[in-house]
């Protein structure tokens, strides 16, 4: 089974990510599963979204996982969360970031040692400069597919675009460009 632990602020579309990555998936036939766990609602609170995804039925339903995969979608909950909680020998991280990795890997014990699995990219400015806000999550998706080889990018952007098929056309477009450059400069 894969385990996905999204780390974000609520308002940055780590549930809107984890829901888009589970359709994308769902239609390859595999289980999917994309919750969210947070306590207040506010837009900016802390909050960790989750996807499991395997070839079985899944039977658990419980937040407590050992994450292949830990996205941090905000860069500052990569200094107030422990985002290696859980992790296993071979968990990856993803962390959005201005800062170079090096630079970001100094200035966090947790990720020390671990280099090797730690990949950063600035999913904001992406975000900002190709939609137009700092929404990160597709930008965050585009980096994981690099990282992962789950499926291959352009397959990835095509089946996106079901999944945003209900927002305007020069969003969904300017998606394909934010998951593309996530894709092409994620270290």
């Amino acid at each position: 089974m894969l385990e996905i632990r999204w780390h974000s602020r609520a308002g940055q579309g780590a549930v809107t990510g984890a829901k888009g990555l589970g359709s994308v998936v769902a239609e390859t036939g595999k289980q999917v599963q994309a919750f969210a766990f947070y306590g207040s609602a506010k837009r900016g609170a802390s909050m960790t979204a989750y996807n499991r995804i395997d070839d079985k039925v899944i039977l658990n339903h419980e937040k407590d996982m050992n994450p292949d995969f830990v996205f941090v979608i905000d860069p500052n909950l990569a200094f107030t969360d422990d985002i290696t909680a859980n992790g296993k020998d071979t968990t990856k991280y993803i962390i959005t970031t201005h800062m170079s990795k090096e630079d970001l890997i100094s200035l966090i014990p947790a990720l020390q040692g671990i280099e090797d699995r730690v990949f950063t990219v600035d999913c904001f400015k992406i975000a900002q400069e190709t939609i137009g806000r700092a929404i990160p999550n597709t930008p965050m998706l585009g980096a994981f597919m690099k990282v992962s080889n789950m499926f291959e990018i352009e397959y990835f952007k095509e089946a996106m675009k079901s999944v945003l098929k209900k927002l305007p056309q020069k969003i969904v477009d300017a998606n394909m460009v934010a998951i593309q450059r996530a894709f092409d400069e994620v270290q």
